[in-house]
């Protein structure tokens, strides 16, 4: 394996593919929960994909390993990967793929080496977006509460024909909620702060920090992170 290493790239990937039927179609099932995030070439996350799409990227040429080390970051095409996890046996089953002869690491983030476009990403309707679109202020008395006292109201309740959309459903404190019932809100002598509407499309980016799952590697190419 060792010569497969010191040898030209593209040899040193064909003859470790082979060595070790290490090629983008290898078994992966243990690892399946295992995500890598990859960066266009101008270092912006632009996806999230599994380990058999990152090592398929790899052999292909299509992307380079990037390692952070100290505030800086190293870059591996395969050759240099597969040394570098000759050198640096991981410790943990979960963060490599076992082959014949190696411990292979999982990269924790590529980069392309061609792609440079950002896409945007819909901001999915869920308690913790409405939440953070209004801020965390209750959309009926203005004030500012922790996550753990407040509710998502319809504004047209759902006995009436509400829908859960996002123009239809707002923060609200636990108080208001209550006051506020099953009734439009001039009903009840209240009225909404803002008019409450769909948020922008995300950078990808910027929905990857949203992620409470991403892992700590990522968060260097993170904005806010």
């Amino acid at each position: 394996m060792e010569g497969a290493v010191l040898s030209g790239k593209e040899a040193a990937a064909a003859e470790a593919a082979a060595e070790d039927d290490l090629s983008p179609h290898f078994p992966l099932r243990h690892h399946s929960a295992r995500r890598v995030l990859v960066l266009n070439r101008n270092w912006q996350a632009v996806n999230i994909v599994d380990v058999h799409r990152a090592f398929a990227l790899l052999f292909r040429d299509d992307a380079r390993v990037v390692e952070p080390d100290g505030g800086a970051e190293t870059l591996y095409d395969i050759e240099a990967w597969i040394g570098h996890s000759i050198a640096n046996p991981p410790l943990q089953d979960w963060d490599c793929i076992r082959t014949v002869s190696m411990a292979l690491r999982v990269p924790p983030v590529l980069i392309l080496s061609d792609y440079d476009r950002l896409p945007m990403k819909e901001v999915h309707l869920t308690r913790e977006n409405i939440f953070a679109r209004d801020e965390h202020i209750c959309q009926y008395c203005g004030k500012r509460y922790p996550e753990s006292e407040l509710n998502i109201d319809h504004v047209i309740p759902r006995e009436r024909g509400g829908r859960n959309t996002w123009e239809n459903m707002v923060t609200s404190c636990i108080h208001c909620n209550g006051r506020k019932a099953n009734r439009l809100p001039h009903e009840a002598g209240m009225r909404l702060q803002r008019k409450p509407r769909h948020p922008p499309h995300l950078p990808f980016s910027a929905a990857v920090f949203m992620d409470d799952n991403r892992e700590p590697e990522w968060n260097v190419f993170l904005p806010g992170a």
